[in-house]
């Protein structure tokens, strides 16, 4: 049986990599079918003069991605779990490939979410990709997921807020 050089790993995880993340920027699109809102048409003057609200309505793109977000937390989680069953060696590869993949939903549909949603979703899809990294490494890898927790918790947070 041959192990494949760290040259071969490297080259199999950019492929992967870039498979994923095309695939998902592909479906992403495919969500987009929204409508643009009709303007409406100026018959004349206004005299109401416009309403500001102490507490403004959430926003719409924010809580999609929020729920889309944590969607894709849960299924990577059950995905990663039964990549995991496989075992070393080949098992590492599907379970680093698997979390390239649950880091490449994340981003693109935190797509059009605010700031602090934005900034979140950024930080678990950098410890996702850190998992990854550390499966790479090693067929025995056991990382921590201590910091993805954290981020989790930390986006959880920043979407309570919208």
């Amino acid at each position: 049986m041959t192990i494949m050089g760290e040259s071969s790993m490297q080259r199999t995880r950019l492929v992967l990599s870039g498979l994923a993340i095309t695939a998902l920027l592909a479906m992403s699109a495919c969500d987009s079918a929204e409508s643009p809102a009709p303007v409406p048409s100026n018959t004349g003057p206004t005299t109401a003069a416009p309403t500001i609200s102490a507490n403004p309505a959430p926003d719409a793109a924010t809580a999609k991605a929020c729920d889309d977000i944590k969607k894709d937390i849960a299924d990577n989680a059950d995905k990663v779990g039964k990549a995991e069953k496989i075992g070393p060696p080949a098992g590492h590869i599907a379970v680093s490939a698997q979390w390239v993949a649950g880091s490449a939903a994340v981003i693109a549909h935190s797509i059009g979410a605010n700031e602090q949603v934005s900034a979140a979703a950024d930080k678990v899809q950098q410890e996702m990709a850190a998992l990854s990294e550390a499966y790479n490494k090693s067929a025995d890898a056991k990382p921590s997921k201590k910091k993805l927790e954290a981020a989790i918790k930390e986006l959880t947070t920043a979407c309570s807020a919208t």
